[in-house]
């Protein structure tokens, strides 16, 4: 019966289209109701101990530095200090929306907001200069995702704060998986660049290597930020909350000494973060409630008991958990489908063996994914949008099927060397 509740729950929140958040939140308490016999207090208690946590107030926080980067125009210096190093090289300034989404991701830490970002300059630029609309909208999105997964991430902090499991070293194992995914794609770009000038105009202009390292001496106050962030958690001087709110405070500076900051534009960044971090506590609270009940009736533990006695290794536990995140990723965005999903997946998976460390990184590609795929690929959406439409969402998707399918080769890498996530949080732990 609680299978059925669970199943009707998901299937009636995607078909009616009622926020995720309420649709999980009345699954839960259908099951703490009829099933458990009334047990509703200890949802409100688990809703209670989550929120008012301590680490969990770096969500809002990050939220609002990536929000008061957007509107600082920070973004547009980026790419103007970084275009020039790309001319060299097939696929030229394509590379740039790879290269800046991964810098812009280490002070946002969304995808959409990385996406927005830079999109919003790079596209009317590339589009003026020939190049191929779809595929720079394909670039761009893939790019997006890299703000998910190189810290400071809001999947990992949401993932650490819910699952108790340590943000530094979720932040630590997402900084090698990230860079390596984003030079994945640029190679595949050189790759595309170099068959013929349909994707990438032959432009004449090129900067000579010494001006192009000296237009890059002038971004020089982002690594003062990232270091403010990044810099004071893996070096032990400030928890992820503190650290948070130190990238607030250098991103307000930066943003009025070196961007675009307004009175009237930062208050506008700290309403649209308000704004998302309701959205996103929404879905928290009614994922919170579901787990309650799941945890209640042991359901993970039946779970694993049913995954041991068919006896498959992990491995096919891993295919099966992505083939489930790959399914789901096309109707339900990313952090509500982590938030929902991790009830049963992260004690099933963690029971099988893997290290939570290493799954969080597994677990944001996999939703990373689903920022790539209709009809609900918010990044698709997102950048679609700047376009006005005149690249449609499947013209988008379809440019992003080759970044979609590096990001799920990522995956296979990781499994195949989870070193590659786990040796800075190892060396530095």
């Amino acid at each position: 019966m609680v299978w059925w509740i669970i199943a009707g729950g998901f299937l009636v929140t995607a078909v009616t289209g009622i926020p995720i958040g309420l649709g999980l939140a009345l699954t839960g308490m259908a099951i703490l109701h009829f099933v458990v016999g009334g047990a509703t207090d200890l949802a409100v208690n688990a809703v209670w101990n989550v929120f008012t946590d301590f680490t969990l107030s770096a969500v809002p926080l990050f939220i609002f530095m990536g929000e008061i980067m957007l509107v600082s125009g920070v973004s547009g210096r980026l790419y103007t200090a970084l275009s020039p190093a790309f001319m060299r090289i097939p696929g030229k300034l394509l590379h740039t929306n790879i290269a800046v989404s991964a810098l812009f991701g280490a002070v946002s830490g969304a995808s959409t907001s990385t996406a927005a970002a830079i999109g919003s300059v790079a596209y009317p630029e590339l589009e003026k200069r020939g190049y191929k609309p779809s595929v720079v909208v394909g670039t761009l999105a893939a790019g997006g995702t890299l703000g998910l997964l190189i810290p400071p991430s809001l999947s990992l902090l949401i993932y650490g704060a819910t699952q108790q499991v340590s943000i530094g070293q979720l932040f630590l194992a997402g900084l090698l998986p990230g860079l390596m995914l984003a030079v994945m794609m640029m190679l595949f770009i050189g790759f595309i660049g170099s068959r013929g000038e349909s994707v990438v105009p032959d432009e004449g202009e090129t900067v000579g290597l010494g001006r192009a390292l000296r237009m890059l001496l002038p971004i020089w106050p982002i690594g003062f930020l990232i270091f403010a962030v990044l810099g004071t958690i893996y070096l032990g001087l400030a928890t992820p909350t503190e650290a948070a709110g130190l990238g607030v405070a250098a991103s307000i500076v930066l943003g009025f000494l070196w961007g675009e900051l307004t009175p009237l534009r930062l208050w506008r960044a700290f309403v649209d973060s308000v704004q998302v971090f309701v959205s996103i506590g929404v879905v928290m609270l009614g994922a919170l409630i579901l787990a309650q009940a799941i945890s209640i009736l042991g359901l993970p533990l039946q779970v694993l008991s049913w995954i041991e006695s068919m006896n498959l290794s992990p491995i096919m536990v891993l295919v099966m958990v992505s083939i489930f995140y790959l399914v789901l990723g096309c109707f339900f965005d990313g952090i509500s489908l982590m938030l929902m999903t991790l009830p049963i997946v992260f004690p099933v998976m963690t029971g099988v063996g893997f290290d939570p460390v290493w799954l969080g990184v597994i677990i944001t590609i996999l939703i990373e994914i689903g920022m790539l795929t209709p009809p609900v690929g918010m990044n698709l959406y997102v950048l679609t949008g700047i376009t006005g439409n005149r690249v449609t969402l499947l013209q988008a998707a379809y440019a992003s099927l080759p970044f979609w399918i590096l990001l799920l080769l990522g995956v296979v890498i990781l499994t195949v060397f989870p070193s590659i996530a786990l040796f800075l949080p190892r060396s530095l732990y």
